[in-house]
Protein backbone atom coordinates (compact mmCIF):
# COMPACT_ATOMS: atom_id res chain seq x y z
CA UNK A 1 0.00 0.00 0.00
CA UNK A 2 0.76 3.76 -0.25
CA UNK A 3 3.80 4.16 1.99
CA UNK A 4 6.18 1.28 1.83
CA UNK A 5 9.55 1.69 1.35
CA UNK A 6 10.53 0.80 -2.45
CA UNK A 7 14.20 0.15 -3.33
CA UNK A 8 14.88 2.43 -6.27
CA UNK A 9 14.34 0.79 -9.57
CA UNK A 10 18.47 0.64 -11.46
CA UNK A 11 19.20 -0.32 -14.64
CA UNK A 12 22.66 -2.48 -15.94
CA UNK A 13 22.50 -2.81 -19.23
CA UNK A 14 25.01 -5.24 -20.64
CA UNK A 15 27.41 -3.74 -24.01
CA UNK A 16 25.97 -4.76 -27.02
CA UNK A 17 23.60 -3.42 -29.79
CA UNK A 18 21.94 0.11 -28.97
CA UNK A 19 19.67 1.01 -26.96
CA UNK A 20 16.87 2.57 -29.02
CA UNK A 21 15.89 4.80 -26.52
CA UNK A 22 19.11 6.71 -26.20
CA UNK A 23 21.51 5.62 -28.66
CA UNK A 24 23.06 8.06 -30.91
CA UNK A 25 24.35 5.77 -33.14
CA UNK A 26 24.50 5.50 -37.01
CA UNK A 27 23.45 1.73 -37.52
CA UNK A 28 19.95 2.22 -38.23
CA UNK A 29 17.19 0.74 -35.96
CA UNK A 30 15.93 -2.41 -38.13
CA UNK A 31 17.12 -5.94 -37.14
CA UNK A 32 18.95 -5.53 -33.85
CA UNK A 33 18.90 -7.31 -30.71
CA UNK A 34 18.92 -4.84 -27.82
CA UNK A 35 21.66 -6.15 -25.00
CA UNK A 36 19.98 -7.18 -21.43
CA UNK A 37 18.88 -5.18 -19.15
CA UNK A 38 18.82 -6.19 -15.60
CA UNK A 39 16.28 -3.93 -13.85
CA UNK A 40 16.25 -5.13 -10.28
CA UNK A 41 13.44 -3.99 -7.86
CA UNK A 42 12.48 -4.26 -4.62
CA UNK A 43 9.38 -4.43 -2.50
CA UNK A 44 7.68 -7.91 -0.03
CA UNK A 45 4.99 -10.76 -1.15
CA UNK A 46 1.27 -14.46 -3.45
CA UNK A 47 -0.06 -17.21 -7.74
CA UNK A 48 -1.99 -20.09 -9.31
CA UNK A 49 -1.73 -19.11 -13.58
CA UNK A 50 -3.61 -19.44 -16.60
CA UNK A 51 -2.29 -19.02 -20.16
CA UNK A 52 -4.39 -15.89 -21.62
CA UNK A 53 -3.79 -17.25 -25.25
CA UNK A 54 -5.43 -19.47 -27.50
CA UNK A 55 -4.72 -23.04 -27.99
CA UNK A 56 -1.72 -22.90 -30.63
CA UNK A 57 -1.77 -25.33 -33.78
CA UNK A 58 2.50 -24.94 -34.24
CA UNK A 59 4.97 -27.51 -33.33
CA UNK A 60 7.07 -26.93 -30.08
CA UNK A 61 10.55 -25.63 -30.86
CA UNK A 62 12.44 -28.53 -30.10
CA UNK A 63 16.07 -27.60 -28.94
CA UNK A 64 15.89 -23.59 -29.20
CA UNK A 65 18.73 -21.66 -29.16
CA UNK A 66 17.80 -17.72 -28.80
CA UNK A 67 20.26 -15.74 -31.41
CA UNK A 68 20.56 -13.02 -28.66
CA UNK A 69 19.03 -12.56 -25.18
CA UNK A 70 15.04 -13.12 -25.81
CA UNK A 71 13.87 -11.02 -22.84
CA UNK A 72 14.51 -7.82 -24.77
CA UNK A 73 10.93 -6.22 -23.81
CA UNK A 74 10.99 -6.34 -19.99
CA UNK A 75 8.49 -7.88 -18.00
CA UNK A 76 5.38 -6.29 -16.89
CA UNK A 77 2.37 -7.16 -14.72
CA UNK A 78 -0.74 -5.30 -14.80
CA UNK A 79 -5.23 -5.09 -13.20
CA UNK A 80 -4.16 -6.30 -9.97
CA UNK A 81 -7.22 -7.67 -7.93
CA UNK A 82 -7.18 -8.93 -4.46
CA UNK A 83 -5.63 -12.53 -4.81
CA UNK A 84 -3.59 -11.75 -8.05
CA UNK A 85 -2.64 -9.39 -11.54
CA UNK A 86 -1.85 -10.45 -15.20
CA UNK A 87 1.67 -10.78 -16.04
CA UNK A 88 3.36 -10.39 -19.48
CA UNK A 89 6.38 -10.80 -21.45
CA UNK A 90 7.40 -11.79 -25.27
CA UNK A 91 10.27 -13.74 -26.40
CA UNK A 92 11.89 -11.48 -29.05
CA UNK A 93 15.58 -12.08 -29.19
CA UNK A 94 15.58 -9.31 -32.36
CA UNK A 95 12.89 -7.80 -31.32
CA UNK A 96 12.96 -5.45 -34.38
CA UNK A 97 12.72 -8.01 -36.95
CA UNK A 98 11.54 -6.59 -40.04
CA UNK A 99 8.79 -9.80 -40.29
CA UNK A 100 7.83 -8.80 -36.79
CA UNK A 101 8.53 -12.18 -35.37
CA UNK A 102 11.40 -10.74 -32.69
CA UNK A 103 13.63 -13.32 -34.36
CA UNK A 104 11.22 -16.19 -33.10
CA UNK A 105 10.77 -19.09 -35.88
CA UNK A 106 7.10 -20.37 -36.16
CA UNK A 107 7.41 -22.75 -33.22
CA UNK A 108 5.73 -22.63 -29.71
CA UNK A 109 8.25 -22.38 -26.79
CA UNK A 110 7.86 -23.08 -23.30
CA UNK A 111 8.45 -21.05 -20.81
CA UNK A 112 7.61 -21.19 -16.94
CA UNK A 113 6.99 -18.73 -14.39
CA UNK A 114 7.65 -17.82 -11.01
CA UNK A 115 5.53 -15.62 -7.96
CA UNK A 116 8.11 -14.90 -4.73
CA UNK A 117 7.40 -12.51 -1.91
CA UNK A 118 10.97 -12.13 -1.96
CA UNK A 119 12.98 -10.33 -4.66
CA UNK A 120 15.52 -13.05 -4.52
CA UNK A 121 12.69 -16.16 -4.77
CA UNK A 122 13.25 -17.90 -1.72
CA UNK A 123 10.03 -18.23 -1.02
CA UNK A 124 8.32 -18.97 -4.59
CA UNK A 125 4.45 -19.16 -3.71
CA UNK A 126 3.21 -19.91 -6.86
CA UNK A 127 4.33 -21.25 -10.50
CA UNK A 128 3.58 -22.90 -13.80
CA UNK A 129 4.18 -22.92 -17.47
CA UNK A 130 2.96 -21.44 -20.53
CA UNK A 131 3.60 -21.73 -24.16
CA UNK A 132 4.71 -18.09 -26.27
CA UNK A 133 3.21 -19.07 -29.46
CA UNK A 134 3.56 -17.52 -32.66
CA UNK A 135 -0.25 -16.67 -33.67
CA UNK A 136 0.65 -14.11 -30.44
CA UNK A 137 4.43 -13.01 -31.39
CA UNK A 138 5.27 -15.35 -28.43
CA UNK A 139 3.74 -13.04 -25.96
CA UNK A 140 2.82 -15.02 -22.34
CA UNK A 141 0.07 -13.47 -20.52
CA UNK A 142 -0.64 -15.19 -17.16
CA UNK A 143 -3.29 -14.53 -15.10
CA UNK A 144 -2.13 -15.46 -11.29
CA UNK A 145 -4.24 -16.41 -8.90
CA UNK A 146 -4.32 -17.52 -5.45
CA UNK A 147 -1.87 -14.75 -3.54
CA UNK A 148 -2.74 -12.20 -0.69
CA UNK A 149 -4.42 -9.16 -0.60
CA UNK A 150 -2.35 -5.24 -0.80
CA UNK A 151 1.04 -7.07 -0.99
CA UNK A 152 3.64 -6.65 -3.06
CA UNK A 153 5.14 -9.96 -5.05
CA UNK A 154 8.42 -10.44 -7.13
CA UNK A 155 7.67 -12.39 -10.19
CA UNK A 156 10.05 -13.80 -13.06
CA UNK A 157 10.18 -15.81 -16.30
CA UNK A 158 12.55 -18.12 -17.54
CA UNK A 159 13.12 -19.60 -20.91
CA UNK A 160 15.39 -22.73 -22.43
CA UNK A 161 17.09 -21.68 -19.24
CA UNK A 162 17.68 -17.74 -19.76
CA UNK A 163 16.02 -15.89 -17.10
CA UNK A 164 14.03 -12.62 -17.67
CA UNK A 165 14.57 -9.34 -15.10
CA UNK A 166 12.75 -9.66 -12.14
CA UNK A 167 9.78 -7.44 -11.77
CA UNK A 168 7.52 -6.32 -8.82
CA UNK A 169 3.49 -6.06 -8.51
CA UNK A 170 0.95 -5.23 -5.94
CA UNK A 171 -1.93 -7.01 -5.23
CA UNK A 172 -5.31 -5.03 -4.37
CA UNK A 173 -6.70 -4.79 -0.92
CA UNK A 174 -9.81 -6.63 -0.09
CA UNK A 175 -13.28 -5.63 -0.87
CA UNK A 176 -14.45 -5.22 2.42
CA UNK A 177 -11.23 -3.33 3.72
CA UNK A 178 -11.15 -0.11 5.17
CA UNK A 179 -8.11 1.46 3.57
CA UNK A 180 -6.64 4.28 4.97
CA UNK A 181 -4.65 5.61 1.59
CA UNK A 182 -3.51 4.71 -1.74
CA UNK A 183 -1.41 6.07 -4.34
CA UNK A 184 -2.20 6.04 -7.98
CA UNK A 185 -0.42 7.83 -11.17
CA UNK A 186 -1.83 8.02 -15.01
CA UNK A 187 -0.56 9.00 -18.17
CA UNK A 188 -1.25 9.02 -21.72
CA UNK A 189 0.22 10.04 -25.22
CA UNK A 190 4.10 8.90 -25.88
CA UNK A 191 5.03 9.84 -29.06
CA UNK A 192 8.59 7.97 -29.51
CA UNK A 193 9.76 10.32 -31.82
CA UNK A 194 9.19 13.72 -30.33
CA UNK A 195 10.41 12.91 -27.00
CA UNK A 196 12.19 10.50 -24.22
CA UNK A 197 10.42 8.54 -21.63
CA UNK A 198 12.30 10.25 -18.78
CA UNK A 199 8.82 10.67 -16.95
CA UNK A 200 8.10 6.69 -16.73
CA UNK A 201 11.70 6.81 -14.91
CA UNK A 202 10.70 9.34 -12.19
CA UNK A 203 7.28 6.71 -12.23
CA UNK A 204 9.00 4.54 -11.91
CA UNK A 205 10.66 5.60 -8.75
CA UNK A 206 7.52 6.44 -6.94
CA UNK A 207 5.62 4.24 -4.87
CA UNK A 208 2.25 3.71 -7.09
CA UNK A 209 -0.44 1.15 -6.04
CA UNK A 210 -1.15 1.18 -10.00
CA UNK A 211 -0.74 3.39 -12.60
CA UNK A 212 -3.31 3.64 -15.61
CA UNK A 213 -2.63 4.70 -18.71
CA UNK A 214 -5.09 6.62 -20.89
CA UNK A 215 -4.25 6.12 -24.56
CA UNK A 216 -1.77 7.06 -26.85
CA UNK A 217 0.28 4.54 -25.92
CA UNK A 218 1.90 4.22 -29.71
CA UNK A 219 1.55 6.74 -32.74
CA UNK A 220 0.86 5.29 -36.30
CA UNK A 221 2.17 8.65 -37.66
CA UNK A 222 5.08 7.86 -40.69
CA UNK A 223 8.69 8.21 -38.52
CA UNK A 224 11.54 9.94 -40.52
CA UNK A 225 14.87 8.18 -41.30
CA UNK A 226 16.38 10.22 -38.25
CA UNK A 227 13.90 8.51 -35.73
CA UNK A 228 12.31 12.39 -34.92
CA UNK A 229 13.92 13.80 -32.18
CA UNK A 230 15.73 11.01 -31.00
CA UNK A 231 19.01 11.32 -33.72
CA UNK A 232 18.67 7.16 -34.17
CA UNK A 233 18.76 5.89 -37.63
CA UNK A 234 15.22 4.52 -38.61
CA UNK A 235 14.62 1.89 -41.27
CA UNK A 236 12.11 3.07 -43.72
CA UNK A 237 10.23 -0.41 -43.30
CA UNK A 238 9.76 0.55 -39.32
CA UNK A 239 9.21 4.64 -40.24
CA UNK A 240 6.17 4.08 -42.05
CA UNK A 241 2.44 4.83 -41.02
CA UNK A 242 1.65 0.62 -39.97
CA UNK A 243 -1.36 -0.61 -41.76
CA UNK A 244 -0.92 -4.34 -40.94
CA UNK A 245 0.22 -6.53 -38.41
CA UNK A 246 3.44 -6.85 -38.91
CA UNK A 247 4.02 -3.23 -38.89
CA UNK A 248 1.48 -2.82 -36.02
CA UNK A 249 3.64 -5.12 -34.07
CA UNK A 250 7.11 -3.63 -35.21
CA UNK A 251 5.97 0.12 -34.18
CA UNK A 252 4.98 -1.25 -30.05
CA UNK A 253 8.35 -2.70 -30.85
CA UNK A 254 10.10 0.06 -31.21
CA UNK A 255 8.24 1.98 -28.48
CA UNK A 256 8.48 -0.93 -26.01
CA UNK A 257 12.26 -0.88 -26.22
CA UNK A 258 12.66 2.51 -24.45
CA UNK A 259 14.63 1.66 -21.10
CA UNK A 260 12.56 3.84 -19.35
CA UNK A 261 9.02 2.66 -20.34
CA UNK A 262 10.76 -1.09 -19.46
CA UNK A 263 11.58 0.60 -15.78
CA UNK A 264 8.21 1.49 -15.29
CA UNK A 265 6.21 -1.38 -16.07
CA UNK A 266 8.70 -3.67 -14.02
CA UNK A 267 7.93 -1.45 -11.07
CA UNK A 268 3.89 -1.33 -11.40
CA UNK A 269 0.92 -2.77 -12.07
CA UNK A 270 -1.05 -0.88 -14.96
CA UNK A 271 -4.29 -0.71 -16.06
CA UNK A 272 -4.26 0.30 -19.70
CA UNK A 273 -7.22 1.38 -22.14
CA UNK A 274 -6.93 3.10 -25.71
CA UNK A 275 -7.60 6.14 -27.43
CA UNK A 276 -6.93 6.76 -31.20
CA UNK A 277 -3.25 6.65 -32.18
CA UNK A 278 -3.13 3.03 -30.77
CA UNK A 279 -4.87 2.66 -34.80
CA UNK A 280 -5.19 6.15 -36.41
CA UNK A 281 -5.99 9.78 -35.42
CA UNK A 282 -9.28 10.49 -34.55
CA UNK A 283 -10.87 6.97 -35.47
CA UNK A 284 -14.60 5.97 -34.88
CA UNK A 285 -16.32 2.88 -34.91
CA UNK A 286 -15.34 1.45 -38.23
CA UNK A 287 -14.43 5.16 -40.07
CA UNK A 288 -10.98 5.68 -40.53
CA UNK A 289 -10.44 10.25 -40.67
CA UNK A 290 -7.56 9.92 -43.03
CA UNK A 291 -8.22 11.05 -46.32
CA UNK A 292 -7.03 9.74 -49.18
CA UNK A 293 -6.32 6.29 -47.81
CA UNK A 294 -7.27 2.36 -48.84
CA UNK A 295 -9.03 1.92 -45.21
CA UNK A 296 -11.58 4.63 -45.89
CA UNK A 297 -13.42 1.88 -46.80
CA UNK A 298 -14.88 0.68 -43.80
CA UNK A 299 -14.55 -3.21 -44.78
CA UNK A 300 -10.44 -2.27 -45.36
CA UNK A 301 -10.57 -0.35 -42.03
CA UNK A 302 -11.70 -3.21 -39.94
CA UNK A 303 -9.54 -5.44 -41.21
CA UNK A 304 -6.26 -2.47 -39.92
CA UNK A 305 -8.56 -2.16 -36.60
CA UNK A 306 -8.01 -6.10 -35.99
CA UNK A 307 -4.49 -5.86 -36.43
CA UNK A 308 -3.95 -3.06 -34.66
CA UNK A 309 -5.61 -4.72 -31.52
CA UNK A 310 -3.94 -7.94 -31.96
CA UNK A 311 -0.51 -6.28 -31.88
CA UNK A 312 -2.34 -3.97 -28.61
CA UNK A 313 -2.91 -6.96 -26.71
CA UNK A 314 0.36 -8.69 -27.85
CA UNK A 315 2.30 -5.95 -26.12
CA UNK A 316 0.62 -5.20 -23.22
CA UNK A 317 -0.57 -6.89 -19.88
CA UNK A 318 -4.28 -7.58 -20.50
CA UNK A 319 -6.30 -9.68 -19.20
CA UNK A 320 -7.87 -12.78 -21.14
CA UNK A 321 -11.23 -10.99 -21.65
CA UNK A 322 -9.77 -7.96 -23.35
CA UNK A 323 -8.26 -10.25 -25.97
CA UNK A 324 -9.40 -8.96 -29.23
CA UNK A 325 -12.00 -10.90 -31.56
CA UNK A 326 -11.02 -9.36 -34.98
CA UNK A 327 -11.94 -6.07 -35.36
CA UNK A 328 -13.89 -6.15 -31.55
CA UNK A 329 -11.93 -5.95 -28.48
CA UNK A 330 -13.68 -5.30 -24.79
CA UNK A 331 -11.91 -2.77 -22.21
CA UNK A 332 -13.81 -1.51 -20.61
CA UNK A 333 -13.70 -2.81 -17.14
CA UNK A 334 -13.94 -2.07 -13.40
CA UNK A 335 -10.98 -2.50 -10.55
CA UNK A 336 -11.68 -1.79 -6.59
CA UNK A 337 -9.56 -0.80 -4.20
CA UNK A 338 -11.15 -1.88 -0.88
CA UNK A 339 -13.79 0.42 0.19
CA UNK A 340 -12.20 3.55 -0.38
CA UNK A 341 -12.29 3.58 -4.44
CA UNK A 342 -13.78 2.22 -7.34
CA UNK A 343 -12.14 2.77 -10.81
CA UNK A 344 -14.65 2.77 -13.58
CA UNK A 345 -12.03 2.27 -16.83
CA UNK A 346 -13.95 3.31 -20.01
CA UNK A 347 -13.42 3.36 -23.52
CA UNK A 348 -14.53 6.25 -25.16
CA UNK A 349 -13.50 5.87 -28.71
CA UNK A 350 -14.48 2.51 -29.86
CA UNK A 351 -18.44 2.83 -29.81
CA UNK A 352 -19.30 6.14 -30.26
CA UNK A 353 -21.16 7.96 -32.72
CA UNK A 354 -19.10 10.20 -35.75
CA UNK A 355 -17.86 13.63 -34.77
CA UNK A 356 -20.44 16.12 -35.62
CA UNK A 357 -20.03 18.58 -38.23
CA UNK A 358 -16.65 16.86 -39.74
CA UNK A 359 -14.83 16.60 -36.75
CA UNK A 360 -13.87 20.55 -36.95
CA UNK A 361 -13.64 22.65 -33.96
CA UNK A 362 -16.47 24.64 -34.23
CA UNK A 363 -20.38 26.29 -32.76
CA UNK A 364 -21.85 22.86 -34.41
CA UNK A 365 -25.48 22.60 -33.36
CA UNK A 366 -25.54 18.86 -34.33
CA UNK A 367 -23.29 18.29 -31.34
CA UNK A 368 -26.79 18.97 -29.36
CA UNK A 369 -28.86 15.88 -31.61
CA UNK A 370 -30.77 13.90 -28.94
CA UNK A 371 -29.21 10.50 -28.39
CA UNK A 372 -25.44 10.81 -29.44
CA UNK A 373 -23.02 8.65 -27.80
CA UNK A 374 -20.07 8.28 -26.41
CA UNK A 375 -19.43 5.43 -25.36
CA UNK A 376 -22.19 3.17 -27.11
CA UNK A 377 -25.75 1.86 -25.03
CA UNK A 378 -24.35 -0.96 -23.68
CA UNK A 379 -21.39 0.58 -22.07
CA UNK A 380 -23.03 3.56 -20.86
CA UNK A 381 -25.54 1.49 -19.44
CA UNK A 382 -22.61 -0.71 -17.77
CA UNK A 383 -21.14 2.40 -16.04
CA UNK A 384 -24.27 4.14 -14.92
CA UNK A 385 -25.48 0.61 -13.39
CA UNK A 386 -22.11 0.61 -11.82
CA UNK A 387 -21.82 4.08 -10.50
CA UNK A 388 -25.05 3.38 -8.78
CA UNK A 389 -24.18 0.05 -6.85
CA UNK A 390 -20.94 1.42 -6.12
CA UNK A 391 -20.49 1.78 -2.28
CA UNK A 392 -16.76 3.53 -2.59
CA UNK A 393 -15.98 6.65 -0.99
CA UNK A 394 -14.68 7.81 -4.35
CA UNK A 395 -15.62 6.88 -7.58
CA UNK A 396 -13.25 7.47 -10.25
CA UNK A 397 -12.92 7.60 -13.88
CA UNK A 398 -10.32 6.73 -15.61
CA UNK A 399 -10.60 7.67 -19.69
CA UNK A 400 -9.43 9.75 -22.53
CA UNK A 401 -10.90 13.02 -23.55
CA UNK A 402 -12.39 15.89 -21.77
CA UNK A 403 -15.06 15.66 -20.40
CA UNK A 404 -15.15 19.13 -18.95
CA UNK A 405 -16.67 21.89 -21.16
CA UNK A 406 -13.67 23.23 -23.20
CA UNK A 407 -14.58 26.93 -24.67
CA UNK A 408 -11.86 27.64 -27.00
CA UNK A 409 -13.84 31.33 -27.93
CA UNK A 410 -12.38 33.88 -25.46
CA UNK A 411 -14.82 36.34 -27.07
CA UNK A 412 -18.51 36.15 -26.27
CA UNK A 413 -19.22 33.20 -28.49
CA UNK A 414 -18.25 29.75 -27.91
CA UNK A 415 -16.07 27.17 -29.89
CA UNK A 416 -15.74 23.45 -29.30
CA UNK A 417 -13.77 20.51 -30.08
CA UNK A 418 -15.98 18.24 -31.65
CA UNK A 419 -13.82 14.89 -30.80
CA UNK A 420 -14.42 15.89 -26.94
CA UNK A 421 -17.16 15.16 -24.57
CA UNK A 422 -18.55 18.73 -25.59
CA UNK A 423 -19.18 17.09 -29.08
CA UNK A 424 -21.56 14.87 -27.06
CA UNK A 425 -23.95 17.35 -25.37
CA UNK A 426 -26.33 15.01 -24.62
CA UNK A 427 -23.97 11.96 -23.50
CA UNK A 428 -22.55 13.97 -21.42
CA UNK A 429 -26.07 15.51 -19.72
CA UNK A 430 -27.08 12.04 -18.67
CA UNK A 431 -23.89 11.07 -17.49
CA UNK A 432 -24.83 13.90 -15.04
CA UNK A 433 -27.71 13.72 -14.94
CA UNK A 434 -27.48 9.63 -13.62
CA UNK A 435 -24.18 10.91 -11.19
CA UNK A 436 -27.50 12.90 -9.51
CA UNK A 437 -30.01 10.97 -9.36
CA UNK A 438 -28.18 7.89 -8.06
CA UNK A 439 -26.05 10.09 -5.54
CA UNK A 440 -22.74 8.90 -6.32
CA UNK A 441 -19.93 9.60 -4.20
CA UNK A 442 -17.41 11.48 -5.11
CA UNK A 443 -16.77 11.09 -8.88
CA UNK A 444 -13.50 12.22 -10.10
CA UNK A 445 -12.63 12.11 -13.86
CA UNK A 446 -9.00 10.88 -15.08
CA UNK A 447 -8.28 12.01 -18.63
CA UNK A 448 -5.61 12.18 -21.02
CA UNK A 449 -5.37 13.07 -24.52
CA UNK A 450 -5.02 17.22 -24.50
CA UNK A 451 -0.97 16.98 -24.38
CA UNK A 452 -1.29 19.58 -21.50
CA UNK A 453 -2.38 19.58 -17.52
CA UNK A 454 -5.76 21.33 -16.54
CA UNK A 455 -7.74 20.99 -13.23
CA UNK A 456 -11.87 21.43 -13.93
CA UNK A 457 -14.96 21.61 -11.73
CA UNK A 458 -17.59 19.20 -13.44
CA UNK A 459 -20.76 21.84 -13.47
CA UNK A 460 -24.35 20.66 -14.16
CA UNK A 461 -24.60 23.95 -15.98
CA UNK A 462 -21.01 24.65 -17.41
CA UNK A 463 -22.69 28.15 -18.98
CA UNK A 464 -23.75 28.97 -15.46
CA UNK A 465 -21.00 29.37 -13.22
CA UNK A 466 -23.16 29.08 -10.00
CA UNK A 467 -24.31 26.19 -11.05
CA UNK A 468 -24.13 23.27 -8.77
CA UNK A 469 -20.26 21.31 -9.02
CA UNK A 470 -20.75 17.54 -9.00
CA UNK A 471 -17.28 16.60 -9.66
CA UNK A 472 -13.93 17.36 -10.53
CA UNK A 473 -11.65 16.58 -13.53
CA UNK A 474 -8.17 15.99 -13.81
CA UNK A 475 -6.06 15.80 -16.86
CA UNK A 476 -2.89 15.00 -17.23
CA UNK A 477 0.01 15.98 -20.04
CA UNK A 478 1.80 14.18 -22.49
CA UNK A 479 4.83 11.79 -21.89
CA UNK A 480 6.60 13.69 -24.90
CA UNK A 481 3.84 14.09 -27.20
CA UNK A 482 4.61 17.59 -28.49
CA UNK A 483 8.15 17.45 -27.31
CA UNK A 484 9.18 20.57 -24.97
CA UNK A 485 6.09 22.52 -24.34
CA UNK A 486 5.87 25.73 -21.55
CA UNK A 487 4.45 26.09 -18.73
CA UNK A 488 1.55 28.50 -19.44
CA UNK A 489 1.36 28.64 -23.63
CA UNK A 490 -1.55 31.26 -25.71
CA UNK A 491 -3.74 28.12 -26.13
CA UNK A 492 -3.71 27.85 -22.21
CA UNK A 493 -4.44 31.53 -21.65
CA UNK A 494 -7.01 31.26 -24.00
CA UNK A 495 -8.64 28.38 -21.82
CA UNK A 496 -8.21 29.86 -18.46
CA UNK A 497 -10.05 33.10 -19.93
CA UNK A 498 -13.17 31.54 -21.59
CA UNK A 499 -13.56 28.92 -19.02
CA UNK A 500 -14.25 29.87 -15.19
CA UNK A 501 -14.53 25.53 -13.90
CA UNK A 502 -11.26 25.46 -15.23
CA UNK A 503 -8.91 26.34 -12.75
CA UNK A 504 -5.63 25.54 -14.08
CA UNK A 505 -3.51 24.38 -16.99
CA UNK A 506 0.24 23.55 -18.35
CA UNK A 507 1.43 22.63 -21.46
CA UNK A 508 4.46 21.07 -19.84
CA UNK A 509 5.20 17.24 -20.58
CA UNK A 510 4.88 14.57 -17.24
CA UNK A 511 2.07 12.83 -15.62
CA UNK A 512 -0.03 12.96 -12.59
CA UNK A 513 0.45 11.51 -9.35
CA UNK A 514 -2.73 11.27 -7.07
CA UNK A 515 -3.10 10.04 -3.32
CA UNK A 516 -6.08 9.09 -1.70
CA UNK A 517 -7.76 9.21 1.62
CA UNK A 518 -11.13 8.70 3.35
CA UNK A 519 -10.61 12.81 3.34
CA UNK A 520 -9.70 14.06 0.34
CA UNK A 521 -8.02 13.21 -3.26
CA UNK A 522 -5.15 14.90 -4.43
CA UNK A 523 -3.93 15.71 -7.44
CA UNK A 524 0.28 16.88 -8.11
CA UNK A 525 0.74 17.25 -11.33
CA UNK A 526 4.28 16.53 -12.20
CA UNK A 527 6.28 18.50 -15.00
CA UNK A 528 9.71 18.22 -16.79
CA UNK A 529 11.46 20.99 -17.98
CA UNK A 530 12.36 19.19 -21.26
CA UNK A 531 12.15 15.86 -23.04
CA UNK A 532 13.89 16.87 -26.28
CA UNK A 533 16.87 14.84 -24.27
CA UNK A 534 17.40 12.94 -21.93
CA UNK A 535 17.68 13.28 -17.81
CA UNK A 536 15.07 15.94 -17.39
CA UNK A 537 14.68 16.33 -13.34
CA UNK A 538 10.95 16.09 -12.31
CA UNK A 539 8.89 18.57 -10.14
CA UNK A 540 5.67 19.44 -8.72
CA UNK A 541 3.85 22.32 -10.51
CA UNK A 542 1.06 22.39 -8.01
CA UNK A 543 -1.41 20.30 -6.50
CA UNK A 544 -5.44 20.27 -5.90
CA UNK A 545 -7.50 18.46 -3.79
CA UNK A 546 -11.25 17.88 -3.54
CA UNK A 547 -12.64 16.34 -0.31
CA UNK A 548 -14.97 14.05 -0.01
CA UNK A 549 -18.87 15.14 0.27
CA UNK A 550 -17.65 18.84 -0.74
CA UNK A 551 -16.86 18.42 -4.60
CA UNK A 552 -14.84 21.14 -6.31
CA UNK A 553 -11.07 22.09 -6.37
CA UNK A 554 -8.92 23.52 -4.04
CA UNK A 555 -5.57 24.12 -4.26
CA UNK A 556 -3.20 22.21 -1.99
Amino acid sequence: MAGQARTRVTSDRATGAPNPSTSSSSAPISAVAVGRRELLVAGGAVGLGLAAVGVSQSKAWADPTFSAYPFSLGVASGDPWPDGFVLWTRLAPEPLALDGHGGMPPRKVEVTWEVATDERFRHVVRRGRVHAVPELAHSVHVEVQGLLPARDYFYRFRARGVESPVGRSRTAPSPRTALKAMKFGFASCQAWFEGFYTAYRHMAEEDFDVIFHLGDYIYENAINANGGIRGVPVAPELGAKPMDLTQYRNRHTLFRLDADLIAAHQAHPFVLVWDDHEIDDNWVGDISKADGEPDNDPAVFRLRKAAAFQAYYENLPLRLPNKPQGSQAKLYRSLSYGRLAKFHVLDTRQYRADQACGDVTSLCTDRLTPGRTVLGPEQEQWLHDGLGRSSATWNILPQQIPVTQVDTDTTAGQKFVMDFWDGYKPARDRLFQEITRRGVSNPVVLTGDMHRHMAADLKADFDDPDSKTIGVEFVGTSISTKMDGEDLDQGGRNLLAANAHIKFTSYQRGYVSCTLTRETCRADFKVLPYVTRPGAPVSTRTSFVTENGNPGLQQA
